[in-house]
């Protein structure tokens, strides 16, 4: 290491000789201090002979920018360089003192001579410079003789740190078939020495392995492309070897080294191959409508999406049987049967595939069709197959308790196969278990085995059998659904009781009342009803029997002048008769009532029921709506009893009004001349004389002055009468609403004349209600009633009147 290092340093100082010599310990003279950047020197004034004055002093302190070479492997202290002040006369009287940034451990200096040496070795690029402080002081004193100095010791670089790739190993990709300068990737290398002292960090890269595929630029390490049409299916993958070299590559530089694999990325310059031009499948004719009958494949050598294949058949003969798709995973053709086969139809197809990529890269366009083409044939196997049954399924119909035997329907099934074998028939006994059906095994025909019910059972699922005489083994199978009828049990009936009204002044064709019918049978939705009368009502001269066809009739009238004083209720006869099997029939009655109606045919009068209830109304609304008609009766005559009862009361029979402030009395004075017959204290009301209560409504807020005492003297009732309008006039706590008070008396010639109901007029204005009787005859009940009140008030007047 030592020989290593003194060779580095004899090599630099050769080529730095200029560099070197400022290594030497500077020469201290004064002028050499000025030139090499001395600190400005200061002024000092002293006092000499007592006479005051200043004097320029020359500064002697000398420093400089020292020095030191880095990785020095010498035995002895480094010298680094010499301090000196103009003050040391060479007597010893001046010592040297160093602090600051290792001192006295890396640093150290003779205080006496001022010399300066480096203990240990440095490392620049641990530390590059060092800043120090140095003192020259009086020996004897320790008084500073001039004022401390700051130099900087720098560590020279040398070429210690070889070139580093702190990011290696690269991996970069570049894509096949690329042309000659194609950038690849970047390296870049460091290196630790002084960029800005000599060549030690200039690095120069190169190849040391990799070529001549690729090439790197020296300065800036950008690797590119160095050979055309690099195939990606030749080769893959390339590893480079990377140097770079400090001192800009010269000899006895350091170098250093990374590795950079380089891939070559795949594009589409292959186009799929058939590995040959011709195909050979055999497919059973059972094979079933898109199943894979085959495959095929072309292979590409290209890889990821350059690599899918996309398969196509050549419009042909044979083509429209199958179809073809891709495998995904291994790009492979599937051939699907897309047509049922038949070996006795056809027995082979042909047809040409073609191969292509998904994805074209227009720069290999100019190389031909990225395609292959390839000729499939599939031979149809012949297989013994089993029966087939004409139809996917059977419905069939039977009515029920049909006789055992009956045939109901037949199967037909047939052997496709060239050799025609004969069919024979059978039922599986599992989807008939109580054995309700047989089959003919040889002509296929069904027929009932015992009497069927479709209370019971209304549908029937069986499974019919086919099998192949000359292979039992082969057998087809068919689903069989017998649907039970319903054999017509019930007759139709109206769909309730129809009773209805003819009015007296019907006229001649008139429909006057709509019904319908009802069947228990099934199934409703398809049921038809007829209408007709009896035979033996043909000749009926009043009523006959329209059918509308849409399962209603009505009743129409065949001669109009009916009257109720001479038949008030007929009975017509209907026969009902339905569709089913056997037609089924039953006669219904219709009540028609005859009844008074207005000119627009409205119901006017009738039997009870008849004229407050809708035709076909029940009994019990009947009860319900007589009910009312009760209740109704007794509220007017409550209301006609209270009335007269009113009639018998006086006007003025209440002790109470709505209002605190009006005073009521029964009794009649003589008036203002009769002062002793009457009493004044009975004017005013008993519940205004109690003391402090004015308003029973309202509390009053003010103090009212004290009332006049009672006097018979008619100036102190006009006085008090005034006094108590004023305070009504000033009294703002009054309610919001108008109020009466009563100020005076009332007696003989009062200006007012009598208010008392003694000498009224008790006779109270009769209502005539004869009027009621002109409303019609819906009004004649109500006006005998009042009528009669009306009679009785009148006898009672005129009796009174008598006496």
């Amino acid at each position: 290491m030592l020989t290593r290092n003194c060779l580095l340093l004899f090599l630099w100082i050769l080529v730095n000789e200029v560099s070197v010599s400022s290594l030497r310990p500077p020469s201290l003279t004064l002028g050499q201090s000025r030139t090499r950047g001395e600190h400005a020197r200061s002024l000092v004034g002293s006092m000499k002979n007592g006479a005051a004055g200043f004097q320029r002093v020359k500064r002697g302190w000398v420093w400089n920018q020292f020095f030191v070479l880095e990785e020095y492997m010498g035995s002895d202290p480094q010298y680094v360089g010499k301090l000196h002040t103009d003050l040391d006369k060479g007597d010893n009287a001046v010592k040297y003192t160093l602090s600051g940034d290792g001192a006295g451990s890396i640093f150290t200096i003779d205080q006496t001579t001022g010399d300066i040496h480096a203990l240990r070795s440095l490392d620049r690029e641990e530390k590059p410079y060092y800043t120090l402080r140095a003192q020259a002081v009086d020996i004897n004193t320790n008084r500073p003789l001039e004022p401390e100095s700051e130099f900087v010791i720098k560590v020279q670089d040398i070429n210690d740190n070889e070139p580093k790739f702190l990011e290696g190993p690269y991996m970069a990709s570049v894509p096949e078939m690329s042309p000659v300068g194609t950038y690849v990737t970047q390296v870049t290398a460091t290196d630790a020495d002084d960029p800005t002292y000599g060549n030690s960090a200039r690095v120069v890269y190169s190849i040391l392995h990799g070529q001549p595929y690729f090439s790197v630029d020296p300065k800036t390490g950008v690797i590119k492309t160095a050979l055309p049409n690099m195939d990606r299916e030749v080769k893959e993958q390339y590893q480079v070897l990377i140097q770079a070299k400090d001192m800009g590559g010269q000899l006895g530089g350091l170098a250093g080294t990374t590795t950079v694999n380089i891939t070559l990325s795949d594009v589409n310059d292959n186009p799929p191959r058939f590995s040959k031009s011709f195909f050979h499948l055999r497919v059973p004719e059972s094979s079933a409508v898109g199943s894979a009958v085959g495959r095929i494949k072309a292979h590409d050598l290209d890889i990821g999406k350059n690599a899918e294949v996309e398969y196509t058949i050549v419009p042909g003969d044979g083509g429209a049987m199958f179809d073809i798709t891709t495998n995904e995973h291994n790009q492979e053709g599937i051939i699907i049967l897309k047509r049922p086969l038949d070996y006795e139809t056809k027995k082979a197809y042909t047809f040409k595939v073609d191969a292509s990529n998904a994805y074209l890269d227009p720069r290999f366009q100019s190389f031909g069709a990225f395609k292959d083409t390839a000729t499939v044939k599939i031979n149809v196997l012949d297989v013994d197959e089993p029966p087939v049954f004409n139809k996917h399924s059977y419905v069939m119909d039977v009515y029920e308790d049909t006789p055992a035997g009956t045939i109901i329907g037949a199967v037909t099934a047939q052997d496709l196969d060239a050799s025609s074998s004969p069919v024979r028939y059978s039922i599986d006994w599992k989807s008939d278990l109580d054995s309700y059906f047989d089959i003919d095994p040889v002509e296929g025909t069904i027929s009932t085995n015992e009497l069927l019910d479709r209370e019971s059972i209304a549908q029937h699922n069986i499974s019919i059998v086919a099998t192949k005489l000359s292979n039992p083994v082969l057998t087809s199978r068919v689903a069989v659904t017998v649907h039970v009828l319903d054999i017509n049990e019930f007759p139709p009936e109206l769909a309730s009781h129809y009773e209805t009204f003819v009015c007296e002044n019907a006229k001649i064709g008139q429909v006057i009342q709509t019904f319908s019918a009802n069947d228990q049978d099934l199934p409703t939705a398809g049921q038809q009803f007829s209408f007709k009368s009896p035979k033996e009502e043909l000749k009926n001269k009043n009523f006959t029997i329209r059918d509308f066809g849409n399962n209603t009739a009505g009743i129409v009238t065949k001669r109009s002048g009916f009257r109720r004083r001479l038949q008030e209720i007929y009975f017509l006869p209907v026969v009902i008769e339905d569709n089913g099997y056997p037609p089924k029939s039953s006669t219904g009655t219709l009540t028609i009532r005859v009844c008074g109606c207005e000119s627009d045919g409205s119901l006017l009068t009738c039997s009870a029921e008849a004229i407050f209830l809708p035709v076909g109304l029940s009994t019990g609304a009947l009860i319900a709506i007589l009910l009312c008609i009760i209740i109704l009766l007794v509220i007017v005559v409550l209301y006609v009893g209270l009335r007269g009862q009113k009639k018998k009361e006086t006007l003025m029979s209440s002790k109470e009004d709505i209002r605190d402030n009006v005073i009521h009395y029964d009794d009649e004075g003589g008036g203002e001349e009769d002062t002793h017959a009457f009493d004044m204290g009975t004017l005013r009301n008993p519940k205004v004389v109690k003391e402090n209560l004015y308003r029973r409504d309202v509390k009053p807020e003010m103090n009212r002055g004290p009332r006049p005492p009672v006097s018979q003297d008619s100036a102190d009732i006009r006085d008090f009468i005034n006094q108590r309008l004023k305070e009504h006039d000033m009294d703002n706590s009054a309610p919001p609403y108008d109020s009466l008070a009563t100020y005076a008396y009332e007696g003989n010639g009062s200006v007012a004349e009598s208010l008392s109901s003694i000498d009224s007029l008790a006779v109270d204005h009769e209502e005539d209600y004869d009027y009621l009787s002109d409303w019609g005859p819906r009004f004649k009940t109500l006006a005998g009633i009042f009528g009669e009140q009306s009679e009785s008030q009148s006898d009672t007047t005129t009796t009174e009147n008598t006496h």
